[in-house]
């Protein structure tokens, strides 16, 4: 006796992520080779060669169907829109920079650290300043540590 399983398919389409917040970015790959990002993958974490605003992405993935993908070429850039994660809002693993409670505040602000820390490309703008703001406070620490290290 030989079973064949059949799919019935029903009629019209299925609107993937139904209901969950989602968000528009332009993401610029900073980086000399193509970067491949899943459906699944918390896009904050993604590849640190990958430039946008990540605190706008602290939660979210890829708004599109399972087991696919979006790839920015490098030096390109891609429009994406992302959607929430749904269930118990717990991330682990990924990068290591969110391990926790997306309801955590001090568990978001701990992630923006460890971002801006391993040099993140869009990191430093997620404090809600602008990129303009983030560089110059940046110049004024390495100005400061190059005079501290030639005072010893």
């Amino acid at each position: 006796m030989t079973f064949r399983q059949k799919y019935l398919y029903g009629e019209g389409s299925i609107e993937i992520n139904a209901g969950r917040r989602t968000v528009r970015l332009t993401v610029e790959n900073t980086g000399d080779r193509a970067i491949q990002v899943g459906s699944h993958y918390h896009f904050f974490e993604v590849n640190s060669a990958l430039s946008f605003d990540r605190q706008k992405a602290l939660g979210m993935h890829l708004n599109i169907a399972a087991g696919t993908s979006v790839r920015v070429e490098p030096g390109g850039t891609r429009e994406v829109e992302l959607c929430e994660y749904a269930g118990t809002g717990r991330l682990v693993g990924f990068s290591g920079l969110l391990n926790g409670s997306l309801v955590s505040h001090p568990a978001k602000v701990e992630a923006v650290r460890k971002a801006i820390e391993r040099g993140f490309a869009g990191a430093g703008d997620t404090a809600g300043e602008s990129p303009d703001r983030a560089g110059k406070q940046k110049d004024a620490k390495s100005k400061d540590s190059k005079q501290k290290k030639g005072s010893r």
